[in-house]
């Protein structure tokens, strides 16, 4: 059963399209922005003797994806080469972890064995303790840098307890890191890819007007940029008055942060 707009309430109207965005995982912040644009925009309409239709239409999830979906940005779809690509690393991550598996398997069943036990007991730990030290490295590190040698590490490890000569668990070990760095380069490379302005954000280093004074300190202000009108904050601590031309230099959830234009 369809609701009708015209007869829901501005908190009703609020209250769906927040738990929608919730329900979507638009961060906090974001929401509590678009509420708040949202509810002026609704209350202006109201002051007018216009219904919440006016706002947000007869579709009110729809509304509420739409605002989502300029939080969130569009997914840019992959290119053919894009796909061929991904689609050829996968196979080679897949090859590789199979020969890594064959390999480890050979060593521990016929590979040359360690006579010191007291030497490969050393060894053990030294390759368990590199493996977490890495492992750590990369959680609070970015770009996949540590990560495959703490990989090559856990082979080495592994070898190591069953007692796998160790100059074979130090070949492993390089062989191991240089084959997971080969193979997780992509997801590095596709770490470094630029982004693009989306959503409001294309708005950024665009020249407006403001059409109600902006005070940091009491949370309004209104600009005009090109057809839209939005709602604005700025980081002076002075108030910029009506008429002044602004250039938006970042946007924060709903709003654009302005300047004044030099």
């Amino acid at each position: 059963m369809e609701v009708d707009v015209t007869e829901l309430s501005v908190d009703h109207v609020l209250e769906r399209c927040e738990r929608y965005w919730r329900e979507t995982g638009v961060r906090d912040v974001a929401i509590t922005d678009m509420r708040r644009e949202l509810e002026s925009h609704l209350r202006e309409a109201v002051a007018a003797g216009k219904s919440p239709a006016v706002v947000v239409g007869d579709d009110i999830p729809g509304f509420a994806e739409a605002w989502a979906a300029e939080q969130r940005g569009p997914r840019r779809r992959s290119t053919w080469n894009e796909v061929k690509r991904q689609s050829r690393n996968g196979r080679g991550i897949g090859v590789f972890a199979i020969l890594v598996i064959a390999v480890v398997a050979a060593l521990v069943l016929v590979g040359p064995k360690e006579d010191s036990v007291d030497d490969i007991e050393v060894w053990r730990w030294v390759w368990l303790g590199a493996a977490v030290v890495l492992g750590i490295g990369e959680m609070v590190t970015a770009g996949l840098f540590m990560l495959p040698f703490a990989i090559g590490a856990v082979v080495a490890g592994i070898l190591a307890f069953f007692e796998v000569a160790v100059w074979a668990q130090i070949v492993a070990f390089l062989a191991v890191s240089i084959g997971a760095l080969w193979g997780l380069r992509s997801f590095a490379w596709r770490e470094g890819e630029p982004s693009y302005p989306v959503g409001a954000k294309r708005y950024v280093d665009a020249v407006g007007t403001v059409i109600e004074p902006i005070d940091r300190v009491a949370g309004t202000g209104r600009v005009r940029v090109e057809t839209e009108q939005w709602s604005a904050t700025t980081d002076l601590d002075s108030v910029i008055e009506a008429n002044t031309e602004v250039r938006v230099i970042d946007v924060r959830g709903a709003r654009l942060v302005v300047e004044p234009k030099s």
